[in-house]
């Protein structure tokens, strides 16, 4: 099994990327919004810790908005409880999708938290900032504050393209997505080939 983990700024269309690859994805910020809607553990472990903004259960995306907002450190105290987690759920995955060729890691916080392997490759999604600016405004609960808040916990842009293998450049156009997709493939495959013989 190949670890291929997926990089870029927000809004930059790496689930987007992820899900054209074609293979088993593990979207983070999915199972996020799951363990806010569906785990009391999640609920009760932030309201103890931030009772003035976590009150009730399922959880609002508006409750985690206002401590984000808040405070800076809430942010990091938010993801220390929500990470350990999702790592529990990552793990669940690679267990179940262990005989697939490959798996799709769609995880914001992949190097920060240090999720990544050595041998896992990395692909960095590189895309207009125009039409990055425009996706994240569609979306229902854009915030440019809280953007600046995740920016500043991630590491720069430019570190994260210069750890990666590959590079794909989005415009958002599955054509040509899934043309630079199967490149990358078919050269991941072949190098993997070379090694093992």
């Amino acid at each position: 099994m190949i670890r291929i983990g997926i990089l870029g700024d927000i809004g930059s269309g790496k689930s987007f990327v992820a899900k054209n690859l074609g293979y088993p994805v593990f979207n983070a910020d999915n199972e996020v919004s799951k363990l806010y809607k569906k785990d009391k553990k999640i609920f009760i472990k932030l309201n103890k810790i931030l009772p003035n903004f976590f009150y009730s259960f399922p959880i609002e995306k508006t409750q985690v908005s206002n401590a984000i907002l808040a405070n800076q450190k809430n942010l990091k105290k938010i993801i220390k409880i929500v990470h350990i987690e999702v790592k529990k759920k990552m793990n669940n995955f690679l267990k179940k999708n262990k005989n697939k060729k490959f798996v799709i890691l769609d995880i914001p916080l992949l190097l920060e938290n240090k999720i990544n392997k050595k041998k896992d490759i990395l692909i960095f999604v590189q895309s207009n900032k125009f039409d990055v600016l425009k996706r994240l405004k569609k979306r229902k609960n854009y915030n440019p504050k809280i953007i600046k808040k995740f920016k500043k916990i991630q590491l720069p842009l430019d570190v994260k393209k210069k750890k990666s293998n590959f590079v794909i450049r989005n415009d958002f156009l599955v054509k040509s997505v899934k043309i630079q997709i199967k490149n990358i493939l078919k050269k991941i495959r072949n190098e993997r080939n070379s090694i093992r013989y």
